[in-house]
């Protein structure tokens, strides 16, 4: 393993500063788009970079009843844990992700540390808001990372069954395998557990109708309450980091095809498949619902998308 790549990867692209700019330009996007769609004129595309800086030149007040260690660590944690499982997903004609540091299994725990940061927040602030924040948070965690499970061992038991081999958890082996043989995203087989991925999106990042977690008008933020000054800007940089892992994710896993063999046009085309994904699986959704009960967010996650999910992974199973 190169060292050396790997810390470049990490720095500077494809995490870094290239997904931190990367995530903040897809919120700056989702703000106005949303805006748009209330017939509002909406923030400019570079708010989310000024709501950064601001935070990051605030004093970051921490409660005296809190517990320092677990409050601090928190939002590092889940920022840390995005920006390696940004190293892990790879961009068709770009970049070839590190297999050798893990697999789609990996990006799954992975992708389990933001809720886990927000819980560890919540619980250690001391505020009652972040104790429901964190019940929450953990309710929801149950119910969504199931339906990835399933969506990720579908995916792994198609690649596999046609190589003819077990089940392949590797990224770069999914995305070969789609650039040769065709997207997954017009296999019919595949489309419960590509719509079920869609409706697990907006859980994850934790917007509308899943916001539960941090409701304003419930829970004033709920986790991230105590949170003020480089704590809370760690906090919005790890939502925009998750929001590029998933959305990349979802292209590896349904539609990675690419449409020349220059790297420069490779990567536009990869924005442009990411601003489709967000706008329809987050953006449209935030505007045109509100916001569930979290037992109405929890029964609507083990009925439509893991059935959706288990119909494609059947299918999958038994079409050989």
């Amino acid at each position: 393993m190169d060292f050396v790549e790997v810390f470049k990867s990490f720095l500077i692209f494809p995490g870094g500063l290239f997904a931190i700019a990367f995530g903040l330009f897809l919120l700056g996007i989702d703000r106005k788009v949303y805006a748009r769609l209330q017939r509002r004129v909406g923030p400019p595309l570079y708010q989310p970079f000024i709501d950064i800086v601001k935070l990051l030149k605030k004093e970051m007040v921490i409660p005296k009843t809190a517990h320092f260690p677990s409050f601090m660590l928190s939002e590092v944690l889940g920022f840390a844990g995005m920006l390696v499982a940004i190293m892990l997903i790879p961009i068709s004609g770009v970049f070839t992700a590190f297999d050798s540091l893990g697999d789609m299994l990996v990006v799954l725990y992975l992708l389990a540390l933001p809720a886990i940061s927000l819980m560890l927040g919540g619980s250690s602030s001391s505020s009652p808001f972040g104790a429901i924040g964190f019940s929450r948070e953990m309710i929801m965690m149950i119910a969504y990372e199931l339906i990835l499970l399933l969506v990720m061992l579908t995916v792994a038991y198609k690649v596999g069954y046609a190589l003819g081999d077990t089940p392949v958890f590797s990224l770069n082996k999914i995305m070969e395998y789609q650039l040769e043989h065709g997207s997954f995203l017009f296999d019919l087989t595949m489309l419960p557990a590509f719509i079920a991925f869609l409706m697990f999106i907006p859980g994850i990042i934790g917007t509308v109708p899943f916001d539960i977690a941090e409701a304003e008008t419930e829970v004033l933020e709920g986790p991230i309450l105590e949170y003020s000054g480089s704590g809370l800007a760690l906090f919005n940089l790890m939502s925009a980091l998750k929001l590029v892992v998933v959305l990349g994710l979802g292209i590896v896993l349904f539609f990675p095809m690419t449409i020349t063999d220059f790297a420069i046009v490779n990567l536009v085309w990869f924005f442009i498949k990411a601003l489709i994904l967000m706008t329809v699986a987050v953006t449209i959704v935030r505007a045109s619902t509100g916001r569930m009960r979290v037992e109405q967010a929890f029964r609507f996650y083990l009925g439509i998308p893991f059935g959706l999910a288990l119909i494609s992974l059947i299918l999958t199973i038994y079409q050989v």
